[in-house]
Order: structure tokens, then C-alpha cells, then sequence
């Protein structure tokens, strides 16, 4: 006998543009585990129909008139409710200046609009499952772009001193832009326990997913810009 089929993930498309919202609802019809609940063309309209819908996850342009992609994100993530929805960003730019703010503001991935559907699709359904899906590559530029060198703070991150010898390594390396199955492949452990690791370590330091990870890691010295993931 099986249990119960588990309700598809629920997601509000937020473009200005009606043809990139149609294309976006047309790449996730027909999926069993995918559901689009709601669109909204502004940032306000967002933080209302995510308001009504209460989607798991929210695909978020920036550049919109009115109230943009990061307020929308900072309203939508200061009213979220057991940690949904989560909000994955969708930018032309792959070093566009808001995407940091957004990331600050809560986002927890961050895409191209020309990513090929399969990668819209992870990203949809890793933010439902807690995880943050954001290319290495894309993570160090974007960081190395926007937090300067500087030496390691005085006064140690509350819960850095918690971690153990291997958590404080795979921070490290979270920091240099490794993905989970690359952190696998590195400390030669299954991808479960890399996914062990991270979750213990966002519990001790207090952070929501992965990118906090990433710039945590920077701020506090722990990984410096120009540090690379083989380095």
C-alpha cells in the first residue's frame, strides 16, 4: 500500500514582461511535481498575490518598476512563514549589481533567464527542499565583485567556534564555490553526509542556506577573493 502522493511544489512567477512570465509558465506546465499558483508583473503585486497564494517558491526577476525584485524579496522573506516561500532569482546579468542586495535581502538561488529548463526546474525544486542552487562560478564572481579583501574580524562569528574540524572544512570550501557533489568527491564521503554537514553547519552559525554560507565565509576571512575552488 503506498502513503499519500505528496502535494506538487507551488510557485508565483514575478517578470514585468508578459512573454518571459508566459514562457516560464509554459517551461513548468504539465509537471507532476510543479504547480505555477499565481503571476504578478511588479514587486508590489508580488508581495500581494505571495500573500494569497502562499507558494513554497518564487521566481523573482529584479528590474521592475515600482518596488524591484530586492524590496520585494525583503517584504516577502520578512513575512515568510516556516522559512517558505523561498525566492530563486532570475537576472539577464550574471554580474548584476542587485543580485548581491537580493541575496542579502533573502533570495536563496540565483539564475540566468536563458538557463535551460532542466536547471529552472532544479532550482524550483532544490529551494522547496531547503537548498540553495547558485553556479560556483557565478558565486565567487559575484562575491569577489562585491566584498573587498580584509583581514579576519577580532571578534570570532557567534557558533564559528562550534564547528568541528570537518564542518569548519566544508565551510571553507562552501566558501570557495564547491558544490555539494564536488564536496563529496573532495573529503570522499557520500553526498548525504556532505548534505549532513552543511545543514549542522547553517544550524550553528545561524544561517538560512548556503549563499549566507558563502558570504559569511568571505566576511569573516575565512575564504578571500581570488581564492579558487581547487586552490
Amino acid at each position: 500500500m503506498t502513503g499519500p502522493a505528496e502535494s506538487p511544489v507551488s510557485v508565483v512567477l514575478v517578470d514585468d514582461q508578459d512573454l518571459v512570465r508566459a514562457g516560464l509558465d509554459m517551461m513548468l506546465a504539465g509537471l507532476d511535481d510543479v504547480a505555477v499558483v499565481g503571476q504578478a508583473a511588479d514587486g508590489l503585486e508580488a508581495v500581494r498575490v505571495v500573500e494569497e497564494k502562499r507558494p513554497d517558491v518564487v521566481l523573482m526577476d529584479l528590474r521592475m518598476p515600482g518596488i524591484d525584485g530586492i524590496e520585494a524579496t525583503r517584504r516577502i522573506r520578512a513575512a515568510a512563514v516556516d522559512e517558505l516561500p523561498r525566492v530563486v532569482i532570475l537576472t539577464t546579468f550574471d554580474l548584476d549589481e542587485y543580485v548581491f542586495a537580493a541575496f542579502k535581502a533573502g533570495a536563496s538561488g540565483f539564475l540566468l533567464k536563458d538557463a535551460p529548463r532542466e536547471r529552472i526546474l532544479e532550482a524550483v525544486r532544490r529551494a522547496a527542499d531547503g537548498d540553495a542552487l547558485v553556479a560556483p562560478s557565478v558565486t565567487r564572481r559575484l562575491i569577489e565583485h562585491f566584498v573587498s579583501p580584509q583581514p579576519p574580524r577580532a571578534v570570532p562569528v557567534p557558533g564559528l567556534d562550534e564547528l568541528t574540524p570537518r564542518e569548519a572544512e566544508v565551510l571553507e570550501l562552501i566558501g570557495r564555490g564547491l558544490s555539494n557533489r564536488e564536496l563529496a568527491d573532495r573529503l570522499v564521503v557520500s553526498e548525504k553526509t556532505v548534505k549532513t554537514h552543511v545543514g549542522r553547519i547553517l544550524a550553528k552559525l545561524g544561517l538560512r542556506d548556503r549563499v549566507q554560507a558563502v558570504i559569511l565565509a568571505y566576511e569573516a576571512g575565512i575564504v578571500r577573493p581570488g581564492d579558487a575552488a581547487d586552490g
